[in-house]
């Protein structure tokens, strides 16, 4: 199951799967291209092992940075049902 985390101003959707049981999670990222395709990647927590389909050497920097310091949500959110379970668990 994969669950929503951020849309950037540029329609880039980040979205995180739940934790694996070998502790592993999956950080997924898609931008849609001018000509109606989309360039994506995908990056595996907690080794930053990454796959790029489509983006540029600065395009990456800037998500490995996003992902890098965000890492702790995306662990936390993909032990409690993503973004919206963890605002339960804070009892809100």
């Amino acid at each position: 199951m994969m669950y929503p985390f951020m849309t950037l101003n540029d329609n880039t959707e980040i979205t995180h799967s739940e934790m694996y049981p070998d502790g592993t999670v999956k950080v997924y990222i898609e931008t849609p291209t001018d000509d109606g395709m989309f360039k994506s990647a995908e990056c595996w927590l907690p080794m930053f092992r990454w796959e790029n389909n489509g983006y540029s050497y600065l395009e990456m920097l800037f998500l490995r940075q996003l992902v890098m310091r965000n890492e702790a949500l995306f662990v936390e959110f993909s032990k409690d049902g993503g973004i919206f379970g963890a605002d339960d668990s804070l009892g809100r």
